[in-house]
């Protein structure tokens, strides 16, 4: 089964959340993690990751927190989810460039890879402002289900 892992949920519900309130200079991860009751030790790593990768501003201080570095438009569901699980494959052999012992006579690797860049522009198609205009009380849809929701 394809299946997003939680930090990659979790990055993706957090990312829109911060895009669902523009009035928000910075939220902190604990707003983050309360708004949708995500453990919120795990949420600090995933917004740290996050940050490291360019995609939030960390501020420190009182009024601290973080805040989407780019316009929610500019952020798709693929960087996301790369940021946090790294390059997306739905089998192992597309990876690099070693061969199995299986090359001459697979049949698959090239129709999966074809499978896997069709999933990877779906997700690099739906943008975090995509995910937030699509209406759901906090708690109630996971972003995981709403890219699958969005791209049907």
């Amino acid at each position: 089964m394809l299946k997003l892992t939680k930090k990659a949920d979790y990055g993706l519900m957090a990312l829109t959340y911060l895009a669902e309130h523009p009035e928000m200079p910075a939220l902190s991860a604990k707003d983050l993690a309360d708004a949708y009751g995500i453990p919120p030790q795990l949420l600090a790593k995933v917004l740290q990751r996050l940050t490291r990768t360019g995609l939030l501003h960390s501020h420190a201080g009182m009024n601290g927190g973080y805040a989407l570095a780019r316009d929610a438009r500019q952020i798709s569901a693929y960087e996301v989810i790369h940021s946090i699980d790294g390059p997306f494959f739905i089998t192992s052999c597309i990876k690099g460039t070693k061969s199995c012992d299986l090359t001459t006579s697979c049949t698959i690797k090239e129709p999966l890879a074809r499978v896997n860049d069709t999933i990877a522009g779906v997700l690099k198609s739906i943008s975090i402002q995509d995910l937030a205009e699509h209406e759901h009380p906090p708690g109630q849809v996971r972003a995981g289900d709403a890219l699958v929701a969005l791209a049907l």
